[in-house]
């Protein structure tokens, strides 16, 4: 009951507001879906993916976690 309330707000308060308004904030998404797109892709990738088997990765974390150089 109190989250479909809650969406009913957001929903309405969208609906009402003028074009120009719903505009920036289709863009504002837009932009932060590929601003965290990029970010994903540039500054996380997954480098686990490419080691084989668990007890491999295990220790890569592990030599990586307990790397006392850095």
């Amino acid at each position: 009951m109190f989250m479909k309330n809650i969406m009913k707000l957001y929903t309405d308060g969208f609906k009402n507001m003028p074009r120009w308004g719903r505009t920036v904030w289709i863009i504002i998404g837009i932009k932060l879906l590929i601003f965290f797109v990029v970010m994903k892709i540039l500054f996380f990738p997954n480098i686990l993916n490419k080691i084989p088997t668990d007890r491999q990765k295990a220790d890569y974390v592990l030599e990586h976690i307990c790397d006392e150089n850095n």
